[in-house]
């Protein structure tokens, strides 16, 4: 078994930037490594929504949202209102689509992940209790929305102690192990090169 490039991201060290379209704050979670929130393959980022209005586009990406904090919103994607989307309801739409927002009851927080399709494939989810997942994608990322999160990795015990920490293991495709122990509420993160 190969040694797995393991990186710990603290939520405190997050850079904020505004929104593509100007309409709020973002937090930068991730991105694939040599990228930059203007030029990436994916991305991983955390919203604060505090009102109703459009979505930034993003060309050429996959967008996948999932509430963390708040009622939830309601989108309208390319002029059809979907499903509203509650915390930890995952739901996704092409980046170029014309998508606007209406909160539910207040503002919230989203997490989202952009992606180059065309170049990865990417699966999100949620886990809500201690578990163990193999996976076989190179780039694995689970961040946690909870407490106190502990993540093994082949055995290996990565902590993270703070809501919205990240942990990102990189490294060959094989099957690797993954046990999420003590206040686990997490969204796990499968990317795979195409």
């Amino acid at each position: 078994m190969t040694p797995r490039n393991i990186r710990l991201y603290r939520a405190a060290d997050y850079p904020r930037m505004p929104w593509k379209n100007g309409g709020g704050i973002t937090q930068e979670v991730a991105c694939n490594p040599s990228g930059s929130s203007a030029a990436f393959d994916w991305r991983l980022s955390i919203a604060d929504v505090a009102q109703d209005g459009g979505f930034s586009t993003f060309n050429g990406y996959q967008r996948v949202i999932t509430v963390l904090e708040g009622q939830g919103i309601q989108l309208t994607v390319d002029g059809r209102e979907q499903t509203p989307l509650t915390p930890r309801q995952v739901y996704a739409f092409p980046g170029d689509a014309r998508v606007d927002c209406r909160l539910l009851d207040g503002a919230i927080r989203d997490f989202n992940l952009i992606y180059a399709p065309d170049r990865y494939q990417a699966r999100l989810h949620w886990a809500s209790a201690a578990c163990v997942f193999h996976s076989a994608a190179p780039t694995v990322l689970v961040l946690s929305a909870g407490g106190k999160l502990v993540v093994r990795v082949n055995g290996e015990a990565h902590a993270l102690p703070s809501r919205y920490d990240c942990l990102h293991s990189d490294g060959r495709v094989e099957l690797v192990e993954y046990r999420l122990e003590g206040d686990v509420d997490a969204c796990v993160i499968e990317l795979t090169p195409r």
